[in-house]
């Protein structure tokens, strides 16, 4: 099973949409690997860099509501995973998005607004990362010398296909 966490990288806007997660000019690109350089790339937010440190060694992202919407490509999650981000935290979630987190094997998690709230208190830390189990359910975010730990749920089916890598690999286990 993949390491779902690490350095969390702070996203402070809603509708981030699929064409800021990867620009569709690079989805004629020939395999994930090629997708890696243009994460975010036309992310506009204030101070953002899509090349800086804290963006390239994320491990975690969270950000705000109805994340990944647009486009319905799964070039989205694809280029979060081949950066090694395998969760991202939001609100809510475009439902086409979410869904290709999970067939992809990766945590699309949903927290309320408090939730959400709670973990940008924490983005001003240096040092901020967040550590997640999947089948318990859990989350620990710490940085700044603090931490908190919050519950989440993912249904029974997108947490079994998380655990088993994507859909593929549960299918394989399954069928």
């Amino acid at each position: 099973m993949k390491k779902f966490g690490g350095p969390a990288l702070f996203l402070d806007r809603s509708d981030i949409n699929t064409d800021e997660i990867i620009p569709a000019k690079y989805l004629t690109e020939i395999t994930k690997e090629d997708l890696k350089p243009y994460l975010l790339e036309d992310l506009k937010l204030p101070g953002f860099d899509p090349k800086s440190e804290k963006t390239t060694a994320a491990g975690v992202v969270v950000t705000r509501a109805n994340f990944g919407c647009g486009s319905s490509r799964e070039h989205a999650p694809w280029v979060f995973e081949v950066n090694g981000i395998f969760a991202v935290i939001a609100q809510s979630f475009a439902r086409i998005f979410r869904q290709n987190m999970f067939n992809c094997g990766m945590a699309a998690i949903e927290l309320s607004a408090e939730q959400i709230d709670r973990l940008f208190g924490f983005a001003d830390a240096a040092d901020a990362a967040i550590e997640i189990d999947i089948e318990k359910g859990s989350l620990t975010v710490s940085g700044g010398g603090r931490n908190e730990s919050m519950q989440f749920e993912i249904s029974p089916f997108d947490q079994a296909l998380v655990i088993a890598g994507g859909w593929v690999d549960y299918a394989d286990g399954k069928y």
